[in-house]
């Protein structure tokens, strides 16, 4: 009996000492191959300084109507996650996509999440960046909030707002949001480069199946999805949205304020009634619309001429 116990400690012991070696292995490969991607990747638009941190703006195309993309949460790539869509609006608009701080090309920093800091930090960069309001608001997901809280407190700066599968208010009185157990250990194989040990992830992301991105892209898509997954920031954006939604839902809603919503099949949300809720807040607006689209939660990668059609038409209105 002793000797079977000995034996299985061995084991267990074994099987941790395996695991310990495999995380620190993967670790190492992870931070070594990290600083040759980013030394390979530079930010292909403007760094710009906002309360001690460096943000990325992106910007194309020279036209009087500025469109400003702003990302959904967890989104480890926008310039390029947003690119199938601004590479066919960027012929007759300026077209600007700012990465919040953990995103992209911009520095991870120690700052809240709280939406009116979110908002501040992304007015300020565009400004540094040179990209001046009004603006047209094309926002995805979780950054519905932050173009609704736009409106509220800036409606000079606003000419309409382009819901990409836009969250409201509402949605987070019902969206399950995961739990800490499974954030942590997400987090923990992200960081530790274990996800690279698993290349099916990065490769079904939305702007990699589109086929619009080049092999390029591609490239560069992987390195920021491998340093930009489950960032700080993006965890803190978690813990702190359902807080945002209820400080955007207190304010009135910016019913002249001309809204177009894609709205996807909301498979990929968890909610039922998806499209009955964004829809239903569109028909409350002066000058609202939206379109149903029978595709996935990233819509602006599934359908980017149907969408860039459609905004230029709601735009010329």
């Amino acid at each position: 009996m002793r000797k079977m116990k000995r034996i299985f400690k061995i084991i267990v012991l074994s099987i941790i000492i395996l695991f310990v070696v495999i995380i620190s292995g993967s670790w190492v490969y992870h931070s070594t191959v990290l600083k040759k991607e980013i030394a390979s990747t530079p930010a292909p638009g403007v760094l710009v300084d906002v309360d001690g941190h460096q943000i990325h703006v992106y910007t194309e195309g020279d036209g009087v109507q500025t469109i400003v993309f702003l990302s959904g949460a967890g989104t480890s790539a926008p310039t390029l996650d947003f690119k199938p869509l601004w590479s066919e609006l960027s012929p007759t608009y300026t077209i600007a996509v700012v990465e919040k701080a953990g995103y992209g090309w911009s520095d991870t920093a120690d700052v809240s999440r709280e939406i009116d800091i979110v908002l501040e930090e992304n007015r300020t960069a565009l400004q540094l960046a040179g990209v001046q309001p009004p603006y047209v608001l094309a926002a995805h997901s979780m950054s519905g909030l932050e173009a609704i809280r736009w409106t509220q407190k800036y409606p000079e700066e606003v000419e309409a707002i382009i819901g990409l599968d836009p969250a409201i208010p509402a949605i987070y009185e019902v969206l399950p949001l995961p739990s800490l157990p499974s954030i942590l250990a997400a987090t923990a194989f992200a960081r530790t480069g274990m996800i690279r040990l698993v290349p099916f992830i990065v490769n079904s992301s939305s702007a990699i199946e589109s086929g619009y991105l080049t092999a390029e892209d591609i490239t560069m898509y992987r390195s920021l999805f491998y340093r930009r997954t489950l960032t700080s920031n993006m965890l803190e954006e978690v813990k702190q949205v359902q807080a945002n939604a209820e400080k955007v839902d207190q304010a009135e809603i910016p019913f002249e304020v001309p809204m177009y919503f894609f709205i996807s099949d909301g498979n990929e949300i968890g909610i039922p009634n998806w499209r009955e809720m964004l829809s239903d807040y569109i028909g409350q607006l002066d000058r609202g619309q939206f379109l149903y689209l029978n595709v996935g939660h990233y819509v602006h990668v599934w359908e980017p001429e149907l969408i860039a059609n459609e905004i230029e038409t709601f735009l010329m209105r």
